[in-house]
């Protein structure tokens, strides 16, 4: 039997995380789920594609993913299951699971919404009883039909030059962490033997530091994270809020020859 996760834009306040592990567990009582997040931002597609991203991975191959962001049923609304880097993903098809990856699904198949008793809470009576399913050994085949129209959305790239890096802010954490889609690999080939200069609305800083302890309470700090990403906040405070920074921020390097 394989792991079940769930992220969700329900929040926890309500009874809606609940009910979906509910079926789950009357569906399969040994089976385990395990919480990614439910505090995504309501119908924030970017937000939940950027936190599954940055996280399936670390699950074992096999691992089903159940998504429900913006996910109620809408006109014209799909559903599908996905197998992608030996991973299997269920949710509704609104571009959120072709952001996840630069690699292409295995597979796609659309889920049979006919065969749902009910069509008011679609990711109760259909997409959890197909994550239990797929959890349990059923193929894609077995559920659904092949699928070539899935959604696709574009993640938004950093532009790079010999002279800079143009990027944004793809993420704002808990903390206030503004994280960038800078990427390591393009700063270690660009700032050879050169002067860095990071710039974010009026600030301009040659500083990237080890972690995020490097500066003292109260000053910025500019790392390149665990998932190898710019990234700038303050330590122990709220960056987005103290540097006037949110999501789509422009943030750039800039080289020079010394």
């Amino acid at each position: 039997m394989a792991l079940i996760t769930f992220l969700s834009d329900y929040g926890k306040i309500d009874h809606y995380t609940a009910i979906i592990k509910a079926k789950i567990y009357s569906l399969s009582p040994e089976q385990k789920v395990i919480d990614i997040s439910h505090h995504i931002k309501p119908f924030n597609l970017p937000h939940g594609s950027f936190v599954l991203k940055s996280v399936f991975r670390e699950f074992p191959e096999g691992t089903v993913h159940l998504v429900t962001v913006d996910s109620s049923p809408k006109n014209n609304t799909s559903y599908i299951a996905i197998k992608l880097e030996g991973h299997y993903f269920v949710g509704a098809d609104n571009g959120l699971l072709s952001l996840i990856s630069e690699k292409e699904p295995t597979e796609v198949v659309k889920i049979n919404t006919e065969t749902s008793p009910s069509s008011f809470f679609l990711e109760k009576e259909l997409l959890a009883p197909i994550a239990t399913q797929i959890a349990n050994g059923s193929t894609l085949s077995e559920i659904g039909v092949t699928y070539a129209e899935m959604k696709r959305l574009l993640n938004k790239k950093s532009r790079t030059s010999k002279q800079k890096i143009s990027g944004h802010v793809i993420h704002v954490d808990h903390y206030g962490n503004l994280i960038t889609n800078i990427e390591l690999r393009d700063f270690e080939i660009l700032s050879k033997n050169k002067k860095v200069s990071i710039n974010y609305g009026r600030t301009f800083s040659n500083q990237i530091h080890e972690d995020y302890d490097s500066v003292v309470y109260g000053e910025s700090f500019h790392v390149f994270n665990s998932l190898g990403l710019l990234e700038i906040g303050i330590n122990m405070g709220h960056g987005a809020e103290l540097l006037g920074l949110d999501y789509d921020s422009p943030v750039n390097i800039i080289f020079e020859e010394e």
